[in-house]
């Protein structure tokens, strides 16, 4: 075997001491990013409908299949889930708000929640919704 002399250590070492230098430098230099630079992320809303919302959609639903038995209930849950995963809280109650006020007041009087485009929307928004979930849910 050949023995290395001191002057090739030095020739070797020398570039990998540049080297490791290099990348330490590098990574200390590199600014960490304090507390108030990080990007804060909002939680994604899954579930924003009051829980009396969903019991009373679901003790309505309930009362027009045929009354409460466990099919029935379970059905109903989860149809309120399902429009929910369509329509958030806030479009659902407009929805329903204005679905009912249409049909109460005719003529005229009824045209203020029938007719503007955000009511045709919403209600027709709500009716797919409604529908997609019984085909989901199983509800007769």
């Amino acid at each position: 075997m050949e023995s290395v002399s001191p002057m090739k250590i030095k020739y070797l070492t020398y570039p990998l001491g540049i080297l490791l230098s290099a990348v330490l430098t590098g990574c200390s230099t590199t600014p960490e990013k304090t507390p108030e630079q990080t990007p804060v992320e909002t939680p994604v809303v899954i579930n924003d409908y009051p829980t009396r919302d969903r019991v009373e959609y679901v003790l309505n639903c309930v009362a027009q299949h045929g009354g409460l038995t466990y099919i029935n209930q379970y059905a109903c849950g989860c149809k309120i889930d399902k429009i929910a995963e369509k329509l958030n809280f806030s479009e659902f109650e407009s929805a329903k708000t204005f679905t009912y006020l249409s049909k109460g007041q005719t003529g005229d009087a009824g045209a203020v929640f029938r007719d503007p485009a955000q009511s045709k929307d919403l209600r027709t928004r709500l009716k797919e919704a409604e529908a997609s979930a019984e085909k989901s849910c199983f509800i007769k």
